[in-house]
């Protein structure tokens, strides 16, 4: 019954800056984890931001010192914060929640419909 739905995307120029939200309906992201993914074609889907219940987080490498994930528990909002952007940074973008092993992996039960980010020079 969760519900993630994502905004904030849209086109910006290399370096600039975007910040993503998904708000969470049917879902408590406060006892939960949380995450960022992006698919762009050529490329493999990337986990790019994850926080746990406990707010500790961890970043792909690609994004690292860049991106940063944070949540409003009262709001029962996600945030992923992009500053200097590329390129390469062009995906869309996912709001996933409840991170679990699945039986060949870890992976998130819910998902949203993702919100696009173009970077462009």
């Amino acid at each position: 019954q969760a519900q993630l739905v994502e905004s904030g995307g849209g086109s910006v120029q290399v370096g600039g800056s975007l910040r993503l939200s998904c708000v969470a309906s049917g879902y408590t992201i406060s006892t939960n984890s949380m995450g960022w993914v992006r698919q762009a074609p050529g490329k493999e889907r990337e986990g790019v931001a994850h926080i746990d219940s406990n707010g500790n987080t961890r970043y792909a490498d690609s994004v690292k010192g860049r991106f940063t994930i944070s949540k409003d528990n009262a709001e029962n909002t996600l945030y992923l914060q992009m500053n200097s952007l590329k390129p390469e940074d062009t995906a869309m973008y996912v709001c996933a929640a409840d991170r679990r092993w699945l039986g060949s992996g870890y992976d998130y039960v819910y998902w949203g419909q993702g919100t696009q980010v173009t970077v462009s020079s």
